[in-house]
């Protein structure tokens, strides 16, 4: 069931979504040589503690888990591309690392996700994450009302096929607003005028994630980590935004 947001609502989860900025500001300013993950784990937990916020993934666990998730943020690192458990690593020079976070403030739930490079870029690596942060703006530039689901999609697919990248086609974005995950599901790539009508009051978390050489993927031994196939790194871009009157509203900038 989808449910749509009144104006009020979607100012909830615009506080949400600045908090969550914020916190994602805060742990790239931190994520650096020799930083270890277990820290910026920590660092997020703290700052959950202090704004009176909660996590949407301690003890979250869904069907595509192994047990309870037990942590605050996803830490991916490398060829991790989605739901990195955090761990007792040192981060290297030139890694790539994604932070993906939810939480809910008073009831109302935002998510957001950022690829960064910690210490020195490499070209590709920058070029990776290029790609979901256009496919993001792209993704959002689509979610106007009258339009529908699939051209969200087809704008985040396009951008994909644009750089050379394929599309995984088991993970995109989702609703959300009581709760993390809501209907519709969006997927990733798709077709123009498929699906349903966006109407305002829509929340979304919109993720387009790329990796670099291929478009499958494989579960770590803890149950959680996914990385790509073949070893390639991986990159992940999200914003919760809003279909409101006049167009798309990013919630989590």
């Amino acid at each position: 069931m989808v449910e749509l947001k009144t104006p009020a609502e979607i100012d909830a989860m615009h506080t949400t979504g600045k908090f969550i900025a914020g916190l994602l500001d805060d742990l790239t300013g931190r994520a650096d040589v020799g930083v270890n993950l277990l820290q910026l784990e920590q660092r997020a937990r703290d700052l959950i503690a202090q704004r009176g916020a909660v996590s949407c993934y301690m003890d979250y666990a869904p069907s595509f888990g192994s047990g309870p998730f037990g942590n605050v943020i996803c830490l991916s690192v490398n060829d991790a591309a989605l739901h990195g458990l955090p761990h007792d690593y040192a981060l290297r020079d030139g890694d790539l690392l994604t932070m993906d976070i939810a939480v809910s403030i008073d009831g109302w739930v935002a998510d957001s996700a950022r690829s960064v490079i910690v210490g020195t870029p490499g070209p590709s690596d920058q070029r990776l994450i290029r790609a979901t942060e256009t496919a993001l703006a792209e993704g959002i530039a689509a979610a106007r009302p009258g339009g529908h689901l699939g051209d969200i999609s087809h704008a985040i697919g396009a951008v994909a096929k644009k750089f050379g990248y394929r599309v995984n086609g088991d993970f995109g974005g989702h609703g959300l607003g009581r709760t993390m995950h809501e209907d519709p599901h969006v997927a990733n790539s798709g077709k123009r005028g498929r699906g349903m009508k966006l109407s305002p009051g829509l929340t979304l978390a919109l993720e387009p994630w790329f990796c670099a050489t291929t478009d499958r993927i494989r579960y770590d031994p803890d149950g959680w980590t996914l990385r790509s196939a073949d070893g390639s790194r991986a990159a992940h871009s999200e914003h919760t935004i809003a279909v409101t009157e006049s167009g798309p509203l990013v919630l989590t900038a």
